[in-house]
């Protein structure tokens, strides 16, 4: 009986774009692929345009090239009314946590399910708590930021990002503020997100972690991506 071996599906292509920040060009012919199930790490010096990539993936900035394409979105032409839909099926995680001081943990994540239109309760109740029990954090939905850790903030912040089921998840320096046993934490909740099939692109300068946690990496350096091919 033959094999059978799962389709090798792009969800990030991009071919001959150039990679702006503000008016400024910083990278000049960007092509690369990312396929379905992956995870890859985005390196490279502070200001050599790792944010930039993942604005322009977010349809922050404009794409100016030949192709640019995420989770079905063309982002040459992608509309500002089409944005919306298309950062429903992303997951997107920055170092800055963004949560409401005066909202527990769970009302943080159930006012982001009432804004996308989920108008059912026990429908919201589920997927949050399905969402903090992947980070570990089900038995703490009742606390305030203020009362858990920045590790455990971030990690609602993840939790948060899977409350749609994203087809990708975009992390920008997660764990730019915290230590590195907080950081290993963290990284093993992107892993374990990963195996499950999400796809994952983490923006780091983390190498500690990337040791630890070895995967294809695309250096930016000299204004080009170098791929590991790992």
């Amino acid at each position: 009986m033959e094999e059978t071996t799962n389709p090798i599906v792009p969800i990030i292509s991009l071919k001959n774009i150039d990679v702006y920040q503000k008016k400024l060009m910083i990278l000049h012919d960007v092509t690369l692929t990312i396929n379905k199930g992956e995870f890859v790490y985005l390196i490279g010096k502070t200001g050599t345009g790792k944010s930039s990539i993942l604005k322009l993936l977010i349809a922050d900035e404009k794409a100016h090239g030949e192709h640019a394409e995420i989770v079905g979105f063309d982002l040459k032409k992608i509309k500002s009314k089409q944005i919306p839909f298309l950062r429903r099926k992303l997951g997107i995680i920055f170092q800055d946590y963004q949560l409401l001081a005066e909202k527990t943990i769970f009302e943080n994540l159930d006012n982001v399910l009432k804004a996308l239109g989920c108008k059912s309760k026990d429908e919201r109740y589920e997927r949050v708590m399905k969402a903090l029990d992947m980070v570990g954090l089900s038995t703490k939905h009742f606390k305030y930021p203020h009362q858990v850790s920045g590790g455990e903030q971030q990690a609602v912040c993840i939790a948060r990002a899977l409350l749609n089921d994203p087809e990708l998840i975009i992390a920008d320096e997660p764990t730019g503020n915290l230590d590195p046993i907080t950081s290993e934490e963290i990284f093993q909740i992107f892993h374990h997100i990963n195996k499950k099939g999400t796809t994952v692109l983490i923006a780091t300068h983390d190498f500690m972690m990337i040791d630890k946690f070895p995967s294809r990496s695309l250096l930016i350096e000299d204004g080009k991506i170098l791929d590991s091919g790992l």
